[in-house]
This record gives structure tokens, C-alpha cells and sequence, in this order.
């Protein structure tokens, strides 16, 4: 009599992978805003940049309360900094949803993220291109060792606090927009705000990490490891 398919860790490996999704979430995550800082720099047009220092967004007042949208570009060119920067989060965007799980998935998204950086994709996005960069290198590989020895009740709590922390750390930028527009901040370059930006930054960066070390247990334990 034939026996009934087994549907154990094999199956869950290839429906529900923590590690690829938060790697492809982040990717295009970064991606996309990438591109919103290239879609402001074409704003500014046909014009010099002096040095590689940029602000991506021109004019006395920013629309982001919490953010001054500094970039750097190789390009002497506002707008054909702001093409690249498009193009490039573009491609980030395209990579990260279809092609993480290929054999140069992770070295070519590392490839994409230095193009983005150099492009005028701004500072921000790198964060999150790191922690993405990070978790497609693990894709389809054993839980770190230190890990791997954890007892297994603090396994079973962090495997079950990745949804939450993963949500978390893709709003993070979203409620702060919506934060600011709330309490009617606008972005003037006063120092207060940036001191607030930074301080808003850890508890993000933090919540990468996170992210990314419960994705790496939530994946072994869906695996039995």
C-alpha cells in the first residue's frame, strides 16, 4: 500500500521561507525608495552639483518631516542623477521580488545597493539594502550557529515575534510620515528635527536586526532544526 507524502519541513521550506521573505521585502522596500529620492533630484533639473554631498529633495522647505533626504552621487548632474537613481532602485525593486533565490542572487543585490548608494539613491535606503543583503545570503542555508544552540523556549519566542517585528520594521518609515503630518512638523532644517530623525533611527536600525535574526529562527524552527 503506498505510502501518504509526507508534507514536513521540505514543503514548509519552500512556503513559508522568513529568510527570503524578509530579504525580498527589505530589497524593494530600499528599492522603491530609491527611486522616490531619484524621482525628487529630476525635480531639480538640468543642473550642476557641485561636490557629492546632496540633498535629494531642493527648495527651503522638505515635504518629510522627519527626513532631509541626503544622498550622495558621482554624477555632476541633478537630473541624470535622479535617471540613475531610478533606474538603479528600479532594478533593486525587480531583483528583489524575482531573482534573491538564484545562485548570485545576494552578490548582485550587494552590486545593486553600492550602484544605488553612488547614484543618489540616498542614505536611508543602505539600512535596509544591508539587512537585505545579509538575509539573501542565507537563503536555503542552515540557522546561524549561535542560533542554532539557543534554548528552545527562547527559539519558540523569537520564531513567533517575526511577523510582528518584520511589520514593524517596514511601518517604521510610513508612521513616522504620518506622525509628522499629524502634529503639522515641517521640515526646516532646524536642528531640533534633525536630532529627532536620529533619534527615531536607532529604534529602526534595531528593528532590522531584529528582523532579521527572529527571520533566521522562525525558518529553522519551520524546518525542525
Amino acid at each position: 500500500m503506498p505510502q501518504p507524502q509526507s508534507h514536513g519541513p521540505t514543503v514548509l521550506a519552500r512556503t513559508s521561507n522568513a529568510v527570503r521573505n524578509t530579504a525580498a521585502a527589505f530589497g524593494t522596500y530600499a528599492g522603491v525608495l530609491g527611486m522616490e529620492h531619484g524621482f525628487f533630484e529630476t525635480l531639480q533639473g538640468n543642473t550642476h552639483i557641485k561636490g557629492v554631498r546632496i540633498m535629494a529633495v531642493g527648495g527651503p522647505g522638505l515635504p518629510f518631516p522627519f527626513g532631509h533626504e541626503p544622498a550622495m552621487t558621482l554624477i555632476p548632474n541633478y537630473l541624470f542623477t535622479g535617471i540613475a537613481a531610478m533606474l538603479t532602485g528600479l532594478a533593486i525593486v525587480l531583483w528583489s521580488a524575482a531573482c534573491l533565490q538564484s545562485r548570485h542572487g545576494a552578490v548582485v543585490l550587494l552590486l545593486l545597493s553600492v550602484a544605488l548608494l553612488l547614484a543618489g539613491g540616498g542614505f536611508g535606503p543602505i539600512s535596509l539594502l544591508i539587512a537585505a543583503c545579509i538575509a539573501a545570503s542565507r537563503i536555503g542555508k542552515p540557522v546561524p550557529w549561535a542560533l542554532k544552540h539557543l534554548q528552545p523556549g527562547v527559539k519558540r519566542s523569537l520564531a513567533l515575534l517575526w511577523p510582528w517585528v518584520f511589520s514593524a520594521a517596514l511601518l517604521w518609515v510610513p508612521a513616522e510620515f504620518a506622525l509628522g503630518q499629524l502634529l503639522h512638523l515641517q521640515n526646516d532644517h532646524r536642528q531640533t528635527l534633525s536630532n529627532l530623525n536620529l533619534l527615531l533611527s536607532y529604534p529602526m536600525l534595531a528593528l532590522f536586526a531584529l528582523s532579521l535574526i527572529t527571520s533566521f529562527v522562525h525558518h529553522a524552527q519551520r524546518q525542525g532544526e
